[in-house]
């Protein structure tokens, strides 16, 4: 979608075009704008739906979109992306929140209140060193010097937490652009290792068999992909351990599983885990995780201003990096193809993001790389090459995120009935026809929705936003 040109000359023909046929197609198109909630690349749908009473047949409501403003009836897109839609990124994150919030919290949604006394950590896995780049400022935000060195590449500079600078290889000649893509598009399967691994540290640690481990307690995590800004992939996992139970349900494990038993296995599993790099016909190292892993424990407690990691601060830490890609890391939130790659600078990708994405596009050619096809290099240049779910969990770690949605729909479901608005479902059929066409505003479209919208997703002074969705802590 292209950037909104100025309201004062969009307005008009606007409001022309959609009062074409009548004042009633502006009220209706008003009306839609407002239901989106904010979202700014709306779907757009064509149908029709029929409401039938199953044991007489009898019609009793229709819905064609040919009444609509243009034919089309504008549905939320749903993207988790905070730089393609922030509003339906918002609903995104909130959801991700309560998903690990009740897996640390427990007592709702179907979690158990015990789970608080279990062993869980914040794991954080890295990626290794691929070249010297550019630093920023401390975790503390403390100043510091870059990379004070005598010999090779160095830089003396203190960079403020914006610097461009930051994440850029101090050399790029040298700097190790395969390994870096090849280590992003094995991410995933680097991190399916390292829960198998775990597994297996944890039944060593505990001096068992892994079958005899396996029948007492289960490992349950909750993770998100975050992007450093060298544009390299690394994990944040909530990682919790259970006593194994036949309905699934989460209970305490046995005394033996504790916290230093699941810092130590942790460490352990993340420096054995070792995958074959592809063969490109020069040595290339194995591809494993980096030498920093952070394991810290979660402790119980509410969000209070100390510096203790408590429940509510790990879930907001998670939560907002589950509407993020790598688009912060200086790249695109689209698909590369062939011809944007002479373009790519002038788009506003930065000139290491830039490198990654043309060797990726090299490593992708079918014809040198055969090898390499099943990685799809060429597909997923634009992510740096990572191909995995940004947001995953294990199967009993909490609720999911289709759960929170339709107690969502219920809600409002239950909304309508209460007022005499909806049909009863045990009595009636719905029967539905939709097809895709488009997404998204004109830009005079898009110039008059963010105008209207923008109110309904500022929050007030209370911690809601004016459509009535709780706001919830930030790390």
């Amino acid at each position: 979608m292209s950037a909104p040109a100025p309201l004062s000359e969009l307005v008009g023909p606007v409001i022309r075009d959609l009062a074409r046929r009548s004042g009633k197609d502006l009220t209706r198109w008003l009306d839609q704008v407002a239901r989106l909630g904010g979202c700014s690349e709306p779907i757009r749908m064509t149908g029709e739906t029929l409401t039938i009473d199953a044991a007489s047949g009898e019609v009793l409501h229709s819905y064609n979109t040919g009444t609509e403003p243009h034919g089309q009836l504008l549905v939320r897109c749903g993207n988790r992306r905070a730089s393609r839609c922030p509003s339906c990124a918002e609903t995104y994150r909130r959801d991700t929140y309560h998903l690990i919030r009740a897996g640390l919290l427990g007592g709702s949604k179907d979690v158990p209140a015990s789970v608080r006394t279990h062993p869980r950590v914040l794991a954080t896995l890295t990626a290794p060193s691929f070249g010297p780049v550019h630093r920023g400022p401390d975790k503390n935000g403390t100043l510091r010097v870059c990379h004070p060195r005598r010999n090779g590449p160095a830089c003396f500079a203190r960079h403020a937490a914006d610097d461009p600078p930051i994440g850029q290889p101090l050399d790029s000649d040298s700097y190790d652009y395969v390994g870096h893509v090849l280590w992003n598009a094995h991410a995933g399967d680097l991190w399916r290792r390292f829960t198998i691994t775990l597994r297996r540290h944890l039944a060593g640690a505990a001096g068992l068999t892994q079958t005899a481990f396996n029948e007492q307690v289960k490992v349950s995590f909750a993770k998100v992909a975050e992007y450093q800004a060298r544009g390299v992939v690394h994990f944040h996992a909530v990682i919790r351990l259970d006593a194994r139970t036949d309905d699934n349900t989460p209970a305490p494990p046995p005394d033996w599983a504790t916290v230093q038993l699941l810092d130590g296995a942790i460490r352990s599993a993340a420096a054995a885990v070792r995958l074959d790099a592809p063969n490109l016909g020069q040595p290339t190292r194995d591809l494993m995780w980096g030498e920093q892993v952070d394991v810290k424990e979660i402790e119980p407690g509410q969000l209070d201003g100390t510096d203790e990691l408590t429940e509510q601060k790990v879930a907001g830490y998670i939560a907002k990096y589950a509407t993020k890609a790598a688009e912060t890391s200086g790249t695109l939130d689209r698909r590369i193809r062939s011809f944007d790659l002479a373009w790519l600078q002038a788009q506003g990708v930065t000139d290491h993001a830039a490198r990654l994405i043309r060797t990726a596009w090299s490593l992708g050619d079918p014809v040198q790389h055969p090898d390499l096809l099943p990685l799809r290099l060429r597909k997923w240049a634009h992510m740096l090459c990572f191909r995995g779910h940004f947001s995953t969990r294990s199967r009993a770690y909490s609720t999911t995120l289709g759960a929170l949605r339709q107690a969502r729909t219920d809600y409002r479901q239950a909304q309508i009935a209460e007022h005499g608005w909806a049909f009863d479902p045990d009595t009636t059929l719905v029967l539905a026809h939709w097809k895709f066409a488009g997404q998204g505003y004109t830009p005079g479209e898009s110039a008059l929705a963010s105008g209207m919208t923008k109110s309904l997703t500022q929050p007030d002074q209370g911690g809601m936003t004016r459509d009535g969705a709780e706001t919830v802590p930030s790390a």
